[in-house]
């Protein structure tokens, strides 16, 4: 099998897959603003939902142990089929209706190859910038409260 066609689908499955991560931390202001850009409005249809539920969130202590339940988390999910024949599957924790609908249809424009570049600009690179934007501040914060700890030793004891 040539070497190029094993990459080119990782990378796209890569692609899907950060593009799926940011439309589930979008904010309702990132979606409505990006789609008050939309030149013309896609026709919608919903298969599923939006619905919500819960899943169980497990953990590991340290990282590496065996796993455990550590409790439930809301989620809300949902899929849309646009009227080219693309559908749109998105979920998010919480239980914001609305925003997972309009992920599923930002996620059913992403897969669109006339549609990419937009949601791409108008709504992906927002996310990503809002993202990097609070964890530098969390950061900074963070760091503002760091206490440095060090031993002084007094002559030969």
């Amino acid at each position: 099998m040539d070497l190029a066609k094993q990459i080119e689908p990782n990378a796209e499955i890569a692609a899907r897959r950060r593009a799926a991560g940011l439309l589930a931390r979008a904010t309702t202001n990132d979606l409505r603003a990006a789609w008050e850009k939309l030149p013309t409005k896609p026709e919608v249809r919903p298969v599923r939902g939006p619905e919500t539920g819960l899943v169980m969130v497990r953990g590991r202590i340290g990282g590496g142990g065996a796993p455990f339940n550590l409790g439930e988390a809301t989620v809300t999910r949902a899929t849309v089929l646009l009227a080219s024949g693309t559908a749109g599957h998105a979920q998010a924790l919480g239980t914001a209706k609305d925003n997972v609908r309009l992920a599923a249809v930002f996620d059913a424009l992403w897969q669109e190859a006339g549609t990419r570049d937009f949601v791409e600009a108008a709504l992906l690179d927002r996310i990503e910038q809002r993202i990097a934007a609070e964890d530098k501040q969390k950061a900074e914060e963070t760091a503002a409260t760091r206490v440095d700890f060090f031993t002084m030793v007094r002559g030969d004891d």
